[in-house]
């Protein structure tokens, strides 16, 4: 059994995959496997990784399959997955050589069901150190995880059991994947090092804003109807309420003022401000949003119909 399965979807990015898989295989971490996904691609992606999969035959493993999107990739990746942990990481991105080893050695130390590392966000002009901190507890990590998947080590008899996956056909699926995961983590380890770099491009699906921005409410209510499901959600209303408040009203908010289709933003923004007001007709009494004093919560706590409006054309200027 490999340590590390390392499953790898790509899709028409010839310019960064060969640099992406080299940092995977240079990883000091001897035992891993790397699933590359093949999603359909149309460019030359596909012959890049081929002769790449023919020097490295025995740790590299190639499946190729219709175009399906990032989260179809996925899936369609650890159903080969052979290792005691997974890992994530998009072909655009690359990784530290030690990055590996150090997230696996510390999740076998702390017995570990899941590591998360730091990380860089990579601008073409500079990059952005990302430093997280331990969760004390499910519920604190349910309101505070960072939630992407690409900087994780998860063990896979988690998966396993829960089958717990990606949503297919929907962005934001770091998000659904991440909270759904929350309540089977009975121990998170966190490596307090930058070991991934998470590669910003203008022309990226995270940096277009359009009328499929909208899925983020979809999303956010798959991971209550999953709570409600599976008897989580009594024990985590609080949270829930107070994160999904916290998407709308703040990065969600921030992705829909960029939007040049005057119309479709002025609609997702009233949508935005139903959907928390029907979910969550008290979302502003919520005990996180009232305790806690980071700018966030201040900025949330003014909104009403009235500075919802003049916040929205205020962050569009920026």
């Amino acid at each position: 059994m490999p340590k590390v399965s390392i499953i790898v979807p790509v899709y028409n990015v010839e310019k960064y995959v060969e640099k992406c898989l080299k940092s995977l295989l240079e990883q000091t971490l001897e035992d891993i496997e790397i699933i590359v996904v093949n999603d359909g691609s149309t460019d030359n992606s596909k012959e890049i990784i081929q002769k790449i999969v023919k020097q490295f035959p025995d740790k590299m493993v190639y499946k190729e399959k219709e175009n399906g999107g990032l989260s179809d990739a996925r899936n369609y990746g650890i159903n080969y997955a052979k290792g005691e942990y997974i890992a994530f990481f998009d072909s655009d991105d690359y990784v530290e050589k030690d990055m590996y080893q150090k997230m696996y050695e510390l999740a076998k130390k702390e017995e570990s069901d899941m590591v998360e590392c730091d990380f860089f966000w990579e601008y073409p002009d500079h990059e952005k150190k990302d430093i997280g901190k331990m969760y004390q507890g499910k519920k604190e990590m349910l309101e505070k995880v960072r939630v992407m998947a690409c900087n994780k080590l998860i063990k896979r008899e988690i998966l396993e059991k829960t089958n717990i996956r990606f949503p297919k056909g929907l962005r934001y699926e770091d998000v659904e994947f991440t909270y759904k995961l929350v309540p089977y983590l009975e121990k998170v380890s966190l490596l307090q090092e930058p070991c991934f770099h998470y590669v910003q491009r203008e022309n990226s699906i995270s940096n277009l804003q359009n009328e499929r921005t909208r899925e983020i409410f979809q999303v956010l209510d798959n991971v209550l109807a999953y709570y409600q499901q599976e008897g989580f959600y009594a024990e985590y209303e609080t949270e829930l309420e107070y994160i999904y408040a916290r998407y709308a009203f703040c990065s969600s908010f921030l992705r829909m003022v960029k939007i040049q289709d005057k119309k479709l933003r002025k609609e997702l923004l009233r949508k935005t401000w139903e959907k928390v007001k029907e979910k969550f007709p008290n979302w502003k009494k919520n005990n996180i949003l009232k305790s806690q004093k980071s700018l966030k919560n201040i900025y949330m706590r003014t909104l009403n119909k009235v500075t919802f409006k003049l916040y929205s054309q205020i962050f569009r200027i920026f």
